[in-house]
């Protein structure tokens, strides 16, 4: 391990990234989620976010279209801002998880990292099914496989300049589509070759991480360079959690911020607190898995925002560490998951 890490402003080393959000997004397309709020409420989020509307707004967040276009003049000003505020408050690194499918914006990442001084990660590879074009979801296996290998070694699309410094997020559905399988398996040979960071979204059911490794082990990758996100609304059971963590991956609680028990995307699963999630944390510690645990926020809606009345890129450090050390993690264990894992999880 070189300790090397491609950024979007080039090479740094590892040793360099300080503390790391492991999951967010600057910029994307999120306008097939979008979901239809209750009737009575329609009215209340068919325009700007104010302070009448956010609070439906956070119970509804993919029911109001102007809050899922994270990518318009808007979001770019208040994602500068936020992410400004994340390096006075001692942020160092984001891992900007938009891959193919919902439109990485890679001029904004360079932007917002040369006006703020944090490093910004960008990813490759392709995000779920439903996302993808006709002619996307034809693609073969090697074709999957060679837009990755270009990105990382060459060059991404949108900026020859960039080379992606990670496959990521991989997305998956449930039950995982033929496309999707496609797409793990592609990964699987790229980490295999280049022994890449790589990180997965899972679908909405408690099978799908497994299912993911399974497929992504068997293919070739090494699950001691993968993340699972988003466990903290699949996996929600402690046996399942720990079953999980025996296949050697890292496991990524990055939904931090999110306090609203409601999950529109999946009304059957109770959304957890930050505390909650913190709980789940100090289980994987007690089992001896510290050294696996990284946490993010993957921020992809306005009003996640501070500037829209959300929580913003420097919640964890701000708010969350604070209670981190109530509830009995040290200083170490915080260092070992916003600084350590996630140097160890991306250098090359």
């Amino acid at each position: 391990m070189s300790g090397i890490v491609e950024t979007v402003l080039g090479q740094v080393r590892s040793s360099e990234l300080g503390r790391v959000l492991t999951h967010e997004h600057l910029a994307l397309d999120f306008d097939k989620f979008y979901a239809p709020t209750p009737k009575l409420l329609q009215n209340l989020v068919s325009g700007h976010i104010n302070l009448a509307n956010v609070g439906v707004i956070k119970q509804y967040p993919y029911g109001c279209k102007y809050n899922i276009r994270f990518n318009d003049d808007d979001s770019a000003a208040a994602v500068l801002e936020d992410v400004g505020f994340y390096k006075k408050s001692g942020g160092g690194t984001i891992v900007e998880n938009t891959s193919h499918g919902i439109k990485r914006d890679i001029p904004l990442m360079r932007s917002v990292s040369e006006k703020t001084g944090v490093h910004v990660i960008a990813g490759t590879g392709h995000y779920v099914a439903l996302t993808q074009n006709d002619s996307v979801l034809k693609s073969t296996e090697e074709q999957l496989y060679d837009v990755a290998m270009k990105e990382l070694t060459v060059g991404c699309d949108e900026d020859p300049s960039v080379k992606a410094g990670f496959i990521g997020e991989v997305g998956s559905s449930w039950p995982i589509e033929d496309f999707e399988k496609r797409a793990i398996r592609a990964t699987a040979r790229v980490q295999e070759q280049l022994k890449c960071p790589v990180s997965f979204h899972p679908g909405r059911d408690a099978a799908a991480p497994f299912e993911i490794m399974r497929i992504f082990t068997e293919a070739g990758g090494s699950a001691t360079k993968a993340v699972m996100s988003h466990l903290d609304r699949t996996l929600l059971r402690d046996e399942e959690v720990l079953n999980f963590a025996e296949l050697g991956s890292y496991l990524q609680y990055d939904l931090f911020g999110t306090e609203c028990s409601h999950y529109q995307l999946h009304e059957s699963t109770d959304m957890p607190s930050d505390a909650q999630r913190l709980d789940k944390m100090l289980l994987i510690r007690e089992d001896g898995r510290l050294d696996k645990l990284l946490m993010s926020h993957d921020i992809h809606t306005k009003h996640r925002l501070m500037n829209f009345g959300g929580h913003g890129y420097a919640h964890i450090l701000n708010n969350v560490v604070p209670k981190m050390l109530i509830k009995g993690f040290t200083e170490q264990d915080i260092d070992a998951i916003t600084i350590t894992n996630p140097k160890n999880w991306l250098s090359q």
